[in-house]
């Protein structure tokens, strides 16, 4: 690529080369008429040129060199003033930027539009969801309106059915406030040393009955006894209650849910699998997403309000892991995140 400069002096050589060998035709011209005429033609053509150029041209692009300074928000680079006027083709170096801003504008538009389809689908997940345990209590309650003089034992009957549905309407609310205040970092997480081993026995304790009707076993395999991490207690409990309940309630009939802690040197690594049905594939990549549901009459029956996975997957990634997932149709799956080993 030239510059303004060079080109300007290109140009004039030329049409003062062209100029030359016309005057050369003419009678009466000499050497020196000629070199006089070829250096005047070079010096006052390249003057010309370039000032041509520059007022035509490279004016009008710095102006929108300028313009693009303006409405460029991002932290992807500029090119230098210097640069655009001296050292390369200015029309091709404003190409290359136009084209680098309307990639990445357009990149973020692809965005702006996934999370406005996000949010159209969120916000019907949770009308939906808020919806049924609404009308079901509702229905019970005007149902004893309607009908005073049923028997104490059906009106008994309707009231704990309706009082049923408004504690699933308030595991749902609860869970929507646990998730929007993590994201929005309402919700700090205390890193502390404690024992793994002894929360995840007691979650055992707590899932036992829930495991003995499903017939489901549950197992933790570990060499250590004290399995030291800086963790948020209570939020890492709620991330084991999540994993190990989903394994007893969607694994196999008669199944068994291990959690594995391996040591991994300055952390720990933490599994929990299942032998159960497993996951299809194509469902992998959206299971951390609130309200997603690889099987939503199955979820319904179990009680599930479709956040659990979305409130492990913020938790975890809240104490700076990742939460990873691997399963196989007919062979189970299973969980698996990082915790800081405590020194």
């Amino acid at each position: 690529m030239l510059s303004p400069r060079y080109l300007s002096i290109l140009l004039a050589f030329v049409i003062a080369g062209v100029a030359t060998a016309f005057i050369s035709f003419l009678p009466h011209s000499d050497s020196a008429t000629l070199f006089v005429a070829f250096i005047s033609v070079l010096i006052f053509g390249s003057i010309l040129i370039f000032f041509a150029l520059d007022n035509l041209v490279f004016k009008e692009v710095n102006e929108l060199y300028d313009q693009i300074k303006q409405i460029k928000k991002k932290n992807f680079p500029l090119i230098s003033r210097k640069q655009l006027v001296q050292k390369e083709n200015p029309i091709e170096l404003l190409k290359k930027e136009l084209t680098a801003y309307v990639s990445t504008t357009e990149d973020e538009v692809k965005e702006l539009k996934k999370a406005a389809v996000y949010r159209q689908e969120f916000l019907a997940d949770v009308s939906h969801e808020l919806k049924t345990p609404i009308f079901a209590a509702q229905g019970f309650v005007h149902t004893l309106l309607d009908n005073p003089d049923e028997t104490p034992e059906i009106r008994q009957k309707f009231l704990e059915k309706a009082a049923k549905s408004l504690d699933g309407l308030d595991v749902l609310v609860q869970d929507l406030l646990t998730v929007s205040k993590i994201e929005t970092g309402a919700i700090k997480i205390e890193k502390k040393r404690i024992n793994l081993r002894p929360l995840i026995e007691d979650i055992f304790d707590q899932l036992e009955g829930k495991a003995k009707k499903r017939g489901v076993s549950l197992q933790l395999i570990c060499t250590d006894m004290a399995i030291d991490v800086k963790a948020d207690a209570q939020r890492i409990q709620q991330v084991l209650v999540n994993l190990i309940d989903n394994g007893v309630k969607y694994g196999n009939q008669d199944g068994k849910v291990t959690v594995t802690i391996e040591d991994r040197k300055k952390a720990y690594l933490i599994t929990v699998k299942d032998n159960g049905p497993g996951i299809p594939e194509k469902h992998l990549p959206r299971i951390f997403e609130r309200f997603y549901r690889i099987d939503k009459s199955r979820t319904k029956l179990s009680g599930g309000t479709g956040l659990g996975l979305s409130i492990v997957k913020h938790i975890v990634q809240a104490h700076g892991s990742k939460i990873t997932v691997l399963s196989k149709v007919d062979k189970g799956t299973s969980f698996s995140f990082k915790l800081e080993r405590a020194i």
